[in-house]
């Protein structure tokens, strides 16, 4: 397997590019209510798709088919990429390669891990510099007497990862998030095969990642399609990882830990701005957007579709959201908007 060594250029500007310029806002419909002593004090608006194996709508609102930056919840495809690329970690290195981590210890010492394997220390990385995510994480790093770094923030292990796959291949590991990098361009091609749908738009996500932009449709096959494969396959091995470790994902106390440990099988990557996406074991994608990118809206309605969709709710009471305080005492709740789940 040749590819290119040269050194990569140093863009001028952002990439920034859109296949299609579409300004409009989607046709959001209400997801999510907050109540308070039964008035419904907030609405947050949103759309969603649950879609089978055999690409059917099961369940839909809203505009699923509109263009939107997935952000985080690319990871797990991402990871696919780099088992294409060569990468071998230890499974749960592989869920910290697909994780947007609170920044524990279990965290950082992992991401640091990725990179010793290959030669390499966090100068490779060049992600941007952050705290731990985690509140609790967060707390405990700062009275340690730390400051924000690249290691503690929160998409680490995919960047340790990416690096390591460059060593692997004898690409750049300078410049490894330019658009044009060998790295760059087979993780756009294996998105693209995964959601069955080109780019509508290319941008930088927060740590600095090449973003593409993408459906709910399309992001919902993609994770049906991850939590669905044979376990020897490059999507099963990154769907197996993340389930059997998923602390590794998220963290201890994150609901998409408890979401992975209540439903046996089930897959699930949150991402900033309001994104929740779900795979199911018989292939069944679920895709969320939270058009406000509200995240205490994400796991309400994400748990009501499982319901409609069958999947055991006994196992989902773990997920209860916050409840609403008035004095300190519950007076009202986060649902699912009536308007949808009736």
């Amino acid at each position: 397997m040749t590819h290119p060594k040269d050194t990569m250029p140093v863009p001028t500007a952002p990439a920034h590019q859109a296949a299609a310029q579409n300004t409009k806002a989607p046709n959001h419909v209400p997801l999510v209510e907050v109540t308070r002593d039964g008035l419904v004090e907030s609405i947050h608006y949103g759309s969603l798709i649950a879609l089978s194996a055999e690409d059917s709508s099961l369940i839909e609102a809203g505009q699923p088919d509109a263009p939107m930056y997935p952000r985080s919840s690319l990871k797990p495809l991402q990871a696919v990429a780099l088992l294409k690329a060569g990468l071998d970690i230890p499974e749960n290195l592989l869920a910290l390669t697909a994780a947007s981590h609170s920044g524990a210890k279990m965290h950082r010492d992992g991401a640091t891990e990725i990179l010793r394997l290959h030669g390499l220390n966090d100068q490779a990385l060049a992600n941007s510099t952050d705290l731990p995510y985690g509140v609790a994480e967060r707390e405990e790093w700062l009275r340690a007497g730390n400051g924000p770094t690249r290691i503690a923030q929160n998409c680490s292990g995919k960047h340790a990862s990416m690096t390591a796959v460059c060593v692997i291949n004898d690409w750049p590991v300078e410049g490894y998030l330019h658009p044009e990098h060998p790295l760059q361009v087979l993780v756009r091609d294996t998105i693209t095969e995964l959601t069955g749908e080109e780019a509508s738009a290319v941008s930088t996500d927060g740590c600095g990642t090449p973003l593409f932009a993408h459906s709910l449709h399309g992001m919902a096959r993609a994770y049906g399609r991850l939590a669905a494969a044979e376990q020897d396959t490059l999507e099963g091995k990154v769907a197996h990882a993340m389930r059997r470790f998923p602390e590794m994902v998220a963290g201890e106390g994150r609901d998409v830990t408890a979401l992975m440990r209540a439903v046996p099988g089930l897959l699930a990557k949150d991402g900033f701005e309001g994104l929740q996406l779900v795979g199911l074991p018989d292939g069944t994608g679920l895709a969320v957007k939270i058009s406000d990118g509200g995240d205490r809206a994400r796991m309400p309605v994400t748990v009501e579709v499982l319901r409609r969709l069958g999947v055991d709710g006994g196992s989902l009471d773990t997920l209860q959201s916050p409840p609403v305080l008035g004095g300190g005492l519950p007076v009202g709740e986060l649902r699912a908007a009536r308007i949808f789940s009736n």
